[in-house]
């Protein structure tokens, strides 16, 4: 059994050893194939139904592989596999015969997507007997799924009556027709391509897609799916050494075009996104990615038809990969592919590009996934929003969008095959959702929504250099949360005091190994310079729960959010926090730190956390090293059995930050990721209310009435209403995402501190579910602005 060909398959115990091939015999192997791809084509490219010319091609295969038995499957609506032609099976068994995918040994190449040898086929547990093909005589089967464009479309399979052992040469071979057969069905002579679409993607009915928000904004285009499809025509190499030849051509103009391409202005200021496409560069000179095509060439195929078939390999294994940052990688080998083929594909007749009509002025590109550069490909001066069926807020091409300012909307289940190209479409990022066709009065309604964001975009940009204080002067601290370079330009461009959060852990996540010390001083050190003498907060590593890191081989928990994670992580394995924390303490040299450390349950954990900080210090001044001019230590409350040492904890803090997320969902035992809670609990009930006010009283009194700095972090601060609620509880530091600091700075310069501290007063009593309504009617009372 093999997964998929850049993997050797296990030889099983036989006469001859896979690897000890007589002289002369991979000659003769991709000779034989590439006489067998020749009659192939002859009898495709021949007239007449497309059902006589699969059984021949059916019996072609058979006499080649030296097989009793040659079977082909084409998937079907439903998710069916259905027999469309066999030679050696009972032939009245075509198009009577089904599997469901992932049933029986032919369902599970389809379900998996790669290649299965078997000789002994009816002893393995998959096997699904069908009476009506006859086929019990038959011990040994190889089968290989039929790929277009990295999905599954059938299953092509041979049998023996005698025990075999199928050689590596033999599965190669089988996977080499099995791209020719992919022509014949893209062609839709045998399945249309309507029957597998989904319903609603024909009706062309107003549809609604929820994804998740990969990065904030309003869009509102025609969408462009992404990339011109490639059609290979030649798959038969007449001449490898110049198909070698053509491969290397192709790679150098692939090489100066991704050269010229990081030469770009709009890229020339450093970040992660910078980061990401010098890797994306290193990556298209992967060894092994070269390699498996220069194989395919060898084995007989065009320079073409060799990438096209690693492609559909790499499409395939990434279906079945969970791991974000394999995903990631693939996708990146997807995209370097694509534009490998584009170099290769010329007037010479070998393959057809097929481009989408010109481009439209407002455009919303529609893609399974995005490699880092390929967004770079589209005209900055047309496109306007993204919407991606895969993706996270840490994909390489969502950090990139984030750095040119396009929305995108990511997790759009079969988004490519509901949207038709030039479909009206509104992203509304901001909400992760997308509208497909909408109804005039919709658009009419995000027209007007866009308008008025730009109209309040400007008027919170000519508030900017106001100060945030309210009408009665109470001063209220505005902060940024950030986890990437590119964040800290928004501290001018909101007027943001400061970063009350900085996400350490992001750099790590978009990195494919743990960054040295030496390169996160670097890091940080341009993230103080960047904030230009505004505070900021650097939270140390919060990994573990949702936000795993490819390299450290955590393991899934039932439980994440309550597992190992955060200062957990970090005080089990000290090093990792003490070269961070080194990395810190060098980064502000003569300068400002603030450290804060996440996920703290007890104040024993602070003092062990703090403990480490004290060692590196000393680590610091025995090198004749400067030490940073000041440094302030905090603790994130997070875990509800913190507050019971609240007291204790605020003596030894020199500030605390409420991570209002986690607090939340801990304090109700709610997950917030289970969509049946979302709207179960409000942060504006009366219980969180409360423990806020305790929180916010006891930091005040703190120190003999002296008071610590208190704020809070979480999506409560970027919210209007709530962040009113907060900073009538006490708070006076509030951290956001930049897009909430101008309507959280328009509330807090519109209300009248005193008026509402009383109101809260006089609920804190309540024992209603929530209180949201009673402080939306305060504020359209008060004419708060919301």
């Amino acid at each position: 059994m093999t997964d998929l060909p850049s993997r050797k398959p296990k030889t099983p115990p036989g006469p001859k050893p896979a690897g000890q091939k007589p002289p002369g015999a991979a000659h003769g192997a991709a000779s034989d194939t590439r006489l067998l791809l020749k009659r192939l084509r002859e009898i495709m490219a021949g007239g007449g139904p497309a059902a006589p010319r699969l059984e021949r091609i059916a019996k072609i295969i058979a006499t080649n592989m030296v097989a009793e038995v040659c079977s082909i499957y084409l998937r079907r609506a439903g998710d069916v596999l259905e027999l469309f032609a066999t030679e050696g099976l009972n032939p009245e068994a075509v198009h009577k015969t089904r599997l469901r995918i992932g049933e029986g040994i032919i369902g599970d190449i389809a379900a998996h997507a790669r290649a299965l040898a078997l000789s002994d086929a009816p002893a393995d547990p998959r096997f699904a007997y069908r009476p009506e093909t006859g086929e019990e005589p038959y011990q040994s089967m190889m089968g290989v799924p039929i790929l277009r464009t990295g999905k599954v479309v059938g299953v092509v399979a041979v049998q023996n009556r005698a025990q075999r052992h199928y050689s590596e040469d033999e599965i190669e071979t089988l996977q080499t027709v099995a791209m020719v057969l992919a022509e014949m069905v893209a062609s839709g002579e045998l399945v249309s391509a309507e029957e597998l679409r989904e319903a609603d993607g024909i009706a062309l009915l107003p549809l609604r897609l929820n994804g998740v928000r990969l990065n904030g904004g309003l869009a509102i285009g025609l969408a462009v799916p992404h990339e011109p499809r490639i059609v290979v025509k030649r798959l038969i190499a007449e001449d490898v050494p110049l198909e070698l030849d053509r491969l290397d051509a192709a790679l150098a103009g692939m090489y100066t075009q991704l050269d010229t391409m990081l030469a770009d202005d709009a890229l020339a200021q450093g970040g992660e996104h910078r980061e990401i496409l010098e890797t994306y560069r290193m990556i298209a000179e992967d060894r092994g990615w070269l390699g498996r095509i220069r194989e395919a060439i060898e084995g007989g195929l065009t320079a073409e038809a060799a990438a096209e078939k690693v492609r559909n390999e790499n499409n395939a294994r990434m279906q079945a990969v969970a791991d974000p940052y394999l995903r990631e990688r693939m996708a990146d080998f997807d995209d370097l592919a694509r534009r490998l083929l584009l170099h290769l594909a010329g007037g010479d007749g070998r393959a057809d590009i097929q481009k989408p009509s010109e481009m439209p002025p407002d455009i919303v590109v529609v893609a399974h996934s995005m490699g880092p550069a390929e967004l770079l490909d589209y005209d900055r001066a047309r496109l306007r929003g993204l919407v991606l069926e895969e993706g996270s807020p840490t994909a390489h091409v969502a950090i990139v969008a984030k750095a040119l300012d396009i929305p995108v909307v990511g997790r759009t289940r079969g988004a490519l095959s509901r949207i038709e190209p030039n479909d009206p479409i509104v992203v509304d990022a901001d909400h992760a959702q997308v509208f497909v066709r909408p109804g005039e009065d919709v658009l009419a309604l995000y027209r007007q929504t866009a308008s008025d964001r730009v109209a309040r975009r400007a008027a919170y940009t000519a508030m900017r250099d106001l100060p945030s204080v309210t009408r009665d002067g109470a001063a209220i601290s505005l902060r940024l949360n950030a986890g990437l370079l590119v964040d800290l330009q928004m501290l001018a461009e909101t007027g943001a005091d400061g970063v009350g959060l900085y996400r350490t852990e992001i750099p790590f996540m978009v990195r494919p190994a743990f960054p040295s010390a030496e390169e996160q001083t670097t890091l940080y050190g341009r993230i103080i310079d960047l904030a230009g003498g505004r505070p900021v907060v650097f939270r140390t590593l919060d990994i573990g729960g949702d936000k795993m890191l490819p390299y450290f081989g955590e393991k899934t928990e039932d439980n994440p959010a309550m597992g190992w994670r955060a200062i957990r992580i970090g005080l089990d394995h000290p090093a990792l926090l003490r070269r961070q924390l080194r990395a810190l303490v060098r980064a502000a040299s003569g300068r400002e730190l603030s450290v804060m450390f996440p996920m703290i349950a007890e104040v024993a954990e602070f003092a062990a956390a703090r403990r480490l900080l004290d060692l590196e210090l000393a680590r610091c001044a025995a090198r004749g090293m400067e030490p940073p001019r000041s440094i302030k230590v905090g603790a994130m409350i997070e875990v509800p059995a913190l507050l019971f040492q609240l007291p204790a904890l605020v003596e030894r803090a020199d500030f605390v930050s409420v991570g209002s997320n986690d607090l939340v969902q801990f304090l109700f035992a709610c997950d917030r990721g289970n969509p049946r809670l979302a709207q179960r609990y409000d942060v504006l009930a009366p219980p969180v209310l409360n423990l806020l006010r305790q929180l916010a009283e006891t930091c005040r009194a703190a120190r003999g009435g002296q008071g610590i700095p208190l704020t809070l972090c979480g999506e409560m601060a970027g919210d209007p209403l709530e962040a009113m609620a907060l900073i009538g509880l006490g708070f006076r530091q509030l951290s956001m995402a930049a897009p909430n600091v101008g309507p959280v700075k328009a509330m807090v310069r519109s209300v009248a501190l005193g008026h509402l501290a009383e109101y809260l007063g006089e609920l804190r009593e309540s024992c209603d579910h929530s209180l949201r309504s009673k402080l939306l009617a305060f504020a359209r009372d008060h004419g708060v602005a919301l």
